[in-house]
C-alpha cells in the first residue's frame, strides 16, 4: 500500500504539475509519445486519488487523532472555501479549485488514517525515488541543450508567436529548467519537498551497504537535486534549501563547537555562490521580486475589500485584472499561498490555513525532530520546505505538489505512525 502511494505520487510529478486554474489547456494525449511525455488533465489525478481512497478503506483505522484541533483545521479551511465560493466572482474557477481542495483534504484522510497507522516510511520512498529521478533527469536533458533545441524547433515554425503563449516562450528563452513541472520554481518545490525524503530513506535502506556505497548513492541524489534546484534559477529556492541544510546539521549528534563551525562554513559558502549566480538578477532589478510585491499588495487590497468571504477560491486572477497597474504582467495566481486565503476566502480562510500549517509544523517538531537517523526526520524536513516555500510561490494550486504535501501532513499528524498523536511526550532520553 505504500509503495503503491508512493508510485502514485512520484507519478503526479510526471502528469498533474501544472497549476489547477490552467488546467483547461492540458488536453487529453491523442498518442503513445503524448502519454509519456505529456500532461494529463488532473481529473485523470483526481479520480486516481479518489479511487486509492477508496480502495484503502478497508484498512483504515478510525480513531480520534490527537490533537484533534489541529487535524480540524484543514476541515475548517475547507468548509470556509465551499462558504466562500457561494459569493464567488467566477463560478468557473472556483469550481475547478473547491474540486482540487476537496483531493487534497482526500490526501490528507489517506495519511491520517492510512498511512499514518499503517505506513512504512521506506517503501513510501522507494515508490517516489524512480519518478522524482525522472524529474531530474528531464531537467539535466533541458539543461544540456534540451531547451536550445526546443526553442530552435519553435522558431522553425511559421507564425510561432502566435501559437505558442507568451509565457511558455518566455520561459524556454531564460534557459531556467522546469523538469515536468509548469515551471522552475515549482521544480524547485518539487526538489525541496522529496530530496530531503528520499536522502533519507535512502540512507536507512542501504544499512547492509557499505559507508563508501551509501555515500555515493546519496552524493549522487544531492548533485542531481542541488543540480536542478540551481539551474532552475530559483531565488527562493536556493535560500530555503540553505536553511534546510542548516536545520539538519543542528541536529547532528556531534559536539556544538564542531557543529557550529561547520553551520557556520555552509551558511557562508550558501550565501556567497547565492550572491555570485544572481548578482546579474539583482544588478537588473530583481524585477520578479517587484512583481510578487505587486501581486503580494493586489491580494491584500482584495482582502481589506472582502474579508470575510474573499473573492471565491481561485478568482485571484479576476481581482488582480481590476487593480494592477497598467504596465504589470497578469497573474493568475498570488505567488504566497497564506496571502492568497485571505484575497480568495477572506481573513478566516487565512487564519485556518496558516495557522494548521505552522502548528503542524511545531508540533512534530516535539515527535519527530530527534535525531537525523529518525527517517521520520527526513519527512518532516521534507515538508518543512514545502510550507516555506508557500510564502513566495503557489505550491497549494499545483496537484503535484499539494497532495503529497497534504498526505504527509496527515501522516506526522499520527506521530510515529503507530497511532500516536503530536503531543510532546517527556522523555529522559535528550535529543541527537
Amino acid at each position: 500500500m505504500s509503495f503503491v502511494c508512493g508510485c502514485f505520487f512520484g507519478l503526479a510529478l510526471l502528469k498533474f504539475g501544472n497549476p489547477i486554474v490552467l488546467d483547461k489547456l492540458i488536453e487529453a494525449p491523442a498518442g503513445i509519445l503524448e502519454w509519456i511525455f505529456s500532461p494529463w488533465p488532473v481529473r485523470w489525478g483526481q479520480l486516481g486519488l479518489v479511487v486509492f481512497a477508496a480502495a484503502c478503506l478497508p484498512i483504515a483505522r478510525f480513531r480520534s487523532p490527537k490533537p484533534v484541533w489541529l487535524c480540524l483545521l484543514p476541515v475548517l479551511w475547507f468548509g470556509w472555501q465551499m462558504l466562500s465560493s457561494v459569493t464567488t466572482v467566477d463560478a468557473s474557477l472556483t469550481r475547478i479549485t473547491i474540486i482540487h481542495f476537496a483531493t487534497c483534504l482526500i490526501a490528507f484522510g489517506l495519511g491520517l488514517f492510512v498511512l499514518g497507522p499503517r505506513g512504512k516510511f521506506l517503501q513510501f520512498a522507494v515508490g517516489v525515488l524512480p519518478f522524482f529521478v525522472w524529474v531530474m533527469w528531464t531537467g539535466f536533458d533541458q539543461h544540456y541543450g534540451g531547451l536550445d533545441a526546443t526553442e530552435k524547433m519553435i522558431k522553425e515554425i511559421p507564425n510561432w508567436r502566435e501559437i505558442y503563449p507568451p509565457e511558455y516562450l518566455e520561459r524556454i528563452a531564460k534557459k531556467r529548467i522546469f523538469g515536468t513541472l509548469v515551471y522552475p520554481n515549482a521544480l524547485a518545490g518539487a526538489i525541496l519537498l522529496w530530496l530531503p525524503i528520499l536522502m533519507g530513506c535512502i540512507w536507512r535502506i542501504g544499512d547492509r551497504l557499505t559507508l563508501a556505497a551509501r555515500i555515493l548513492l546519496i552524493g549522487t541524489l544531492m548533485y542531481g537535486g542541488g543540480a536542478c534546484l540551481v539551474w532552475s534559477g530559483s531565488k527562493s529556492g536556493w535560500l530555503i534549501a540553505l536553511g534546510l541544510v542548516v536545520v539538519a546539521l543542528c541536529h547532528l549528534g556531534i559536539s556544538r563547537k564542531f557543529k557550529m563551525a561547520i553551520i557556520f562554513t555552509v551558511f557562508l559558502v550558501g550565501l556567497a555562490g547565492f550572491s555570485w549566480k544572481f548578482a546579474s538578477y539583482f544588478k537588473a532589478g530583481a524585477t520578479s521580486v517587484g512583481a510578487r510585491v505587486q501581486y503580494w499588495r493586489a491580494a491584500w487590497i482584495t482582502s481589506l475589500e472582502h474579508p470575510v468571504v474573499g473573492t471565491g477560491p481561485g478568482t485571484f486572477a479576476r481581482a488582480y485584472a481590476k487593480i494592477r497597474p497598467p504596465d504589470a504582467e497578469m497573474a493568475h495566481l498570488t505567488h504566497n499561498d497564506y496571502l492568497e486565503q485571505a484575497s480568495d476566502s477572506g481573513f478566516p480562510g487565512m487564519v485556518s490555513y496558516t495557522a494548521f500549517w505552522v502548528g503542524l509544523i511545531c508540533l512534530a517538531r516535539y515527535r519527530v525532530v530527534s535525531s537525523v537517523s529518525d527517517v521520520r526526520f527526513w519527512f518532516w524536513l521534507g515538508l518543512l520546505g514545502w510550507v516555506v516555500q508557500g510564502v513566495s510561490e503557489f505550491g497549494l494550486y499545483i496537484p503535484a505538489l499539494a497532495w503529497p504535501a497534504f498526505a504527509l501532513a496527515g501522516w506526522l499528524s499520527t506521530g510515529n505512525g503507530h497511532g500516536q498523536g503530536l503531543e510532546p511526550q517527556i522523555t529522559s532520553k535528550a535529543p541527537g
